[in-house]
């Protein structure tokens, strides 16, 4: 999510590790090419993969990934945004192949992109 304009970026991916996450990184690039960027995020492992330390040395001048402290999910906006998306799209809901809970997941992220205003209260204490 970015704080200055509206507007939300996810990613998908079957696994999450090092190589995703650096993907992940890159499709933000693209969308910032000169602006300094400030990405806070959790301490899963794979955002200190080798192949992310590789990806800062590379773009670490503008791309300044900032780590929460452990175990404090009050803190990480994104959980606030977990919490909308099953509410609006999965819980209490059976989805009887896989293919349909990913359509449904992508269903409900693209739809805070178009409508980022659904998500604003939510991200109200971290702006």
């Amino acid at each position: 999510m970015d704080i200055y304009r509206t507007w939300f970026y996810f990613g998908w991916g079957e696994v999450f590790d090092g190589q995703t996450y650096t993907g992940f990184l890159n499709g933000l690039r693209q969308c910032y090419p000169r602006q300094e960027v400030f990405l806070v995020h959790d301490n899963a492992a794979y955002h200190w993969a080798p192949e992310v330390e590789d990806w800062l040395e590379r773009y670490g001048h503008r791309f300044h990934l900032v780590a929460l402290p452990r175990y404090s999910p009050e803190f990480n906006a994104v959980e606030r945004i977990w919490h909308h998306v099953r509410v609006v799209a999965t819980h209490n809901r059976y989805f009887p192949t896989k293919q349909e809970f990913v359509n449904t997941l992508h269903g409900a992220l693209t739809d805070i992109q178009r409508y980022p205003e659904e998500i604003a209260g939510y991200m109200q204490p971290f702006l």
